[in-house]
């Protein structure tokens, strides 16, 4: 919303121990556009175990794939990231619905709240770095779910609104979801 323009698009399917996103965003950012594609594979209890995310632009294209061994250790592009042991997600930052892995998987209660770093996904070069990231869930709004959510490496703090499903419907600053 505030750093760039665009839209992103993405599909949920169940599959056989857990569930696929596969999702595309293109966005125009200081006068540039650029498009990403990804396919992030989670298990029934919405670990992240897989993804591939593919950048274009008019400077080229660049692709990573993650692997992860639902025990907090990753790979990326085949060899050992150390830098990520202890992330359970993966987020993308040309995303919002990646922001949905951790409020799946960590189940919060009303008042609880976890520490939830991530293996990052940069969107210009699909670099990837740990993101310390923290969810605290706060009152339900009827039927949405809110979170108090903190990236310190971005001095940002928001107050996050899902929808019943757990997907993302309002990221301050970030994106919104027209339903």
């Amino acid at each position: 919303m505030d750093a760039r323009d665009g839209f992103e698009v993405v599909f949920l399917q169940r599959r056989s121990g857990g569930y696929e996103l596969v999702g595309a965003t293109t966005a125009v950012e200081d006068g540039r556009a650029w498009a990403v594609r990804y396919q992030i594979v989670v298990d029934d209890a919405w670990l992240t175990r897989a993804a591939s995310v593919s950048r274009r632009s008019a400077a080229g294209d660049h692709e990573v794939r993650l692997e992860a061994d639902g025990c907090g250790h990753w790979r990326i592009g085949g060899s050992p990231a150390p830098e990520l042991d202890g992330c359970f997600d993966v987020d993308l930052e040309a995303s919002s619905c990646t922001n949905t892995l951790p409020v799946h998987r960590l189940g919060l209660a009303v008042g609880e709240g976890a520490d939830a770093p991530a293996a990052y996904v940069r969107a210009v070069d699909v670099d990837v770095e740990r993101l310390e990231q923290r969810y605290v869930r706060i009152e339900d709004d009827g039927a949405r779910r809110r979170f108090d959510y903190t990236a310190p490496a971005f001095d940002y703090r928001g107050q996050l609104v899902y929808d019943g499903a757990g997907l993302v419907l309002d990221y301050p600053g970030i994106a919104n979801r027209r339903i």
